[in-house]
């Protein structure tokens, strides 16, 4: 039994300072974005750390800065990491 409890939740509701793991890209992102989004480091399973929400969700995937509007970001599934004991 896998002991890791797994949550997808929308990366625009994670506060701050928080490390995640993207799950997906939802469908409802437009195919040419979500191209963009996976040509900037957007990939499954790549950890995320959200920077700030507010005006904008701004993350940092590997060493890119990206900016998503809300719209987008609350259809990018993640999950959080769990701190490694």
């Amino acid at each position: 039994m896998n002991s890791k409890h797994e949550a997808r939740l929308p990366l625009a509701f994670i506060p701050p300072g928080n490390d995640v793991r993207l799950i997906a890209l939802g469908d409802e992102i437009d195919p040419l974005q979500r191209e963009q989004l996976t040509a900037y480091g957007l990939a499954e399973n790549r950890p995320i750390r959200i920077l700030q929400q507010r005006p904008m969700t701004v993350i940092l995937a590997d060493e890119v800065e990206l900016a998503l509007e809300h719209a987008v970001a609350r259809h990018i599934w993640v999950e959080k990491d769990l701190p490694t004991t």
